[in-house]
């Protein structure tokens, strides 16, 4: 964020065109497919650059083609965020693309410098973290049940808020994103709403983890005339601890992996399951 500095003194002197809620339309159709261009060279930078192709058609209409080359290549240089609330960072460029002039235009690439780790983050949180765990609870519910509506709720549940939020983000970006950018500079208030929707993604998990996750053994302790069962010694130590000490193992493999391998990992996963259930050490 440091690399942002004032835009409210920039005139709006680029073009006598201005953006219209069309416009700002298409860029919302245009970030549906934002990932497909993905690369791991510039990441997201030709989805972004796609993105922005109706703003410079409008603004750049009758300039000459080496204008608008300038323009395309400001829009090609490196760029990755996520994409909801990376859809803010489309919306206060288009605002910025309007608003400055040729010699100004340094200040749509601070912009998204500045602003993509941050809302990334901020994304990640609320969206990943939050927003999905929430949904896919209230999927498997009804999943564990037999219901088939359990998986079309979490996808019309989630999907709500994913096209919904590129949307208002779009919009809210290009008339108030600006303003927004200065008043929340000082305030770290992104920071703050990611440390809570943080806190909530991580009770949301741990909620379903202890309810969906079921793992117990049938072990028996004989001692001396008496069977102690292990299970039972476990639930006096804390309920579901099995289930909380595998979690906590899966976590650290992800974790030592580095996120690759997942489906490897299920596989073995299944796996142990079928063996230690076939040797009557897990039921």
């Amino acid at each position: 964020m440091s690399e942002i500095t004032s835009y409210n003194s920039v005139e709006r002197t680029t073009s006598d065109k201005k953006l219209t809620k069309t416009d700002l339309n298409r860029i919302f159709w245009n970030i549906q497919s934002m990932s497909f261009s993905y690369n791991y060279e510039k990441l997201q930078t030709i989805g972004f650059a796609h993105c922005m192709i109706p703003v410079l058609d409008k603004l750049y209409e009758n300039a000459d083609p080496e204008t608008r080359a300038r323009a395309m290549q400001r829009h090609l240089k490196f760029y990755n965020s996520q994409i909801n609330t990376g859809a803010l960072i489309l919306g206060v460029t288009a605002a910025l693309e309007e608003k400055t002039t040729e010699e100004e235009k340094d200040a749509v690439i601070s912009v998204k410098a500045g602003l993509m780790g941050p809302l990334a983050g901020l994304g990640d949180s609320l969206l990943k973290f939050t927003w999905l765990p929430i949904c896919g609870s209230i999927g498997a519910a009804f999943a564990l049940q037999g219901n088939i509506i359990g998986p079309i709720l979490m996808f019309i549940l989630f999907n709500i808020v994913n096209v919904g939020s590129k949307y208002f983000f779009i919009h809210y970006g290009y008339n108030k994103g600006v303003d927004l950018i200065e008043q929340s500079k000082n305030s770290n208030i992104i920071q703050r709403i990611s440390n809570v929707a943080n806190v909530v993604g991580v009770m949301v998990l741990g909620s379903l983890i202890a309810t969906t996750v079921k793992i117990s053994t049938p072990l028996v302790i004989a001692v001396g005339e008496q069977s102690i069962p292990v299970q039972e010694m476990f639930d006096k130590v804390a309920p579901n601890l099995l289930t909380l000490l595998f979690s906590l193992g899966v976590f650290f493999l992800v974790k030592k992996l580095k996120g690759k391998y997942t489906v490897s990992l299920i596989i073995a996963m299944m796996v142990f399951g079928v063996i230690c259930s076939a040797f009557g050490i897990l039921s």
